[in-house]
This record gives C-alpha cells, sequence and structure tokens, in this order.
C-alpha cells in the first residue's frame, strides 16, 4: 500500500497529518495484536518530523508545502518527509543534556529512538528527505 500527503507548512495541519496516518495504519495494521502500539510509535516520529519542518525548515514560510509519503509492504514500513527548507547537517547534532535542563532539540531523539532505521538526505531535486522505516515482528 502507497499514499501520500501533501500539507502546507502550518501546524494548524497536524491535526489533518495524524488522522491520515492513522487511517492508513488502521487499514493495514488491524489484524496485529498490538496496532495501535505500532500506530502510536509511527504517529509520534511523524508529528515530530512534520513539527520540525514547520519550525525550523520552513520557518515562517507557511505557503510552502510538505509531502509525507507511506508505503506499507508486509512487516516494512516507510515514511518519508520532504520538505524545501535550507537543511540541517545531522552531523551537528548534540542530544540534550538532562542536566542542562534544554526545552529544545529532543525531536532528532525521539524519532530515531522510535523508528529501526533513520535517514536524511539533503537537497535531492531541491527538496530534502527524511526517511523513517519501522520493521514490524511478525508476531504481532
Amino acid at each position: 500500500m502507497k499514499s501520500e500527503l501533501h500539507v502546507p507548512s502550518d501546524l494548524r495541519f497536524l491535526t489533518t497529518v495524524e488522522n491520515w496516518l492513522l487511517g492508513c495504519l488502521e487499514i493495514e495494521l488491524k489484524e496485529f495484536a498490538n496496532w495501535s502500539q505500532h500506530s502510536n510509535r509511527l504517529r509520534l516520529a511523524l508529528v515530530e518530523a512534520y513539527s520540525n519542518v514547520v519550525r525550523h525548515a520552513h520557518k515562517n514560510q507557511p505557503y510552502l508545502p510538505v509531502l509525507i509519503r507511506l508505503e506499507i509492504k508486509e512487516y516494512d514500513i516507510v515514511l518519508e518527509i520532504w520538505d524545501c527548507g535550507e537543511g540541517y547537517d545531522v552531523s551537528n547534532y548534540m542530544p540534550p543534556s538532562p542536566i542542562d535542563k534544554q526545552e529544545g532539540g529532543y525531536g532528532w531523539l525521539i524519532i530515531n529512538r522510535l523508528m529501526d532505521r533513520v535517514d536524511y538526505q539533503l537537497q535531492i531535486n531541491g527538496c530534502n528527505c527524511l526517511k523513517l522505516e519501522a520493521t514490524l515482528q511478525k508476531n504481532c
């Protein structure tokens, strides 16, 4: 199953993004014993990714589109989030220290902990792509 969603860079569309993902996942994963656990994990990763695009990559540019693609093949799930921003050099990322009581900077950490594989490619045909992958356990 493949699906894609085009949305503006506006946090008011966050519910639309979540509902699209959850609807697709319910159709494809409802036969899994704990599909809601998988869908919650994927929803949180997507919410973090979309929020980062809106707040950082497309900051103050709500007219820029965000393209979100979902592909489900048996037990493998791939989410792609495409943006038109300048991009971010992930090699410069420093995880926040709990001692510093830092307010931001947790999104990249959360996404990497939730997903099995995370890949971020800068400037592919003028856009950036965050690719999130998860493989469901066959005994779920």
